[in-house]
């Protein structure tokens, strides 16, 4: 369970990163005013992929948190081109683990 829905709160990241960068290039790059209907579309993808778990929605959305931060850094570095520093990589570590450790959790309580 955990290798899946690790794997879908990463789709789910890019979902949400896609959606709120194609904005950020109309706004502040001088991009098209048409980036905003895939940015849309992008949007409710991820609103729709966090529904997908089957915990509870403040558990989803922690540890959905944890694999957010590790996606954000991967975005950093691959699409804006930033080289990532020790302590990047060890916060992301972290914050996979906390993620880790709160989906542990799902089959053993209440949802």
């Amino acid at each position: 369970m955990l290798l899946k829905t690790t794997a879908l709160f990463f789709i789910t990241a890019l979902a949400e990163i896609v959606g709120c960068f194609l904005p950020y290039l109309w706004l502040r790059k001088g991009g098209s005013v048409w980036l905003l209907l895939p940015a849309v579309a992008s949007l409710v993808l991820f609103v729709w992929l966090l529904t997908l778990h089957p915990a509870a929605s403040g558990r989803v959305y922690a540890a959905y948190g944890g694999v957010y931060v590790a996606t954000a850094l991967l975005w950093l570095h691959f699409i804006d081109g930033v080289k990532l520093s020790t302590t990047d990589w060890l916060g992301a570590g972290i914050a996979l683990l906390g993620m880790a450790i709160i989906v542990s959790g799902w089959s053993s309580s209440a949802t």
